[in-house]
């Protein structure tokens, strides 16, 4: 069952939004609809289990506090790319 919603948002916000979902062939109200769908839904902790062997090795390598992977990352990635 759909109810009406009254919200107050600023004008100049409301027009962007209403072009992009003319440009999508959606509703504004689908759009707004489906995002708090997607922050309110509950996330589902899916059970994996674990081989043996990753069981074996799982804590046994500790990062160092000050390591910072993205940075290591992008570094391997551009050595590796450029």
């Amino acid at each position: 069952m759909n109810t009406k919603l009254t919200l107050t948002i600023e004008q100049e916000l409301i027009q962007k939004a209403k072009e992009y979902a003319k440009q999508k062939n959606r509703s504004l109200s689908d759009i707004i609809e489906n995002y708090l769908k997607l922050i309110t839904k509950e996330e589902k902790k899916e059970s994996v289990s674990l081989s043996p062997v990753v069981k074996s090795l799982k804590g046994s390598f500790k990062m160092p506090a000050d390591f910072d992977y993205k940075k290591e990352l992008r570094d391997r990635l551009e050595k590796k790319y450029l």
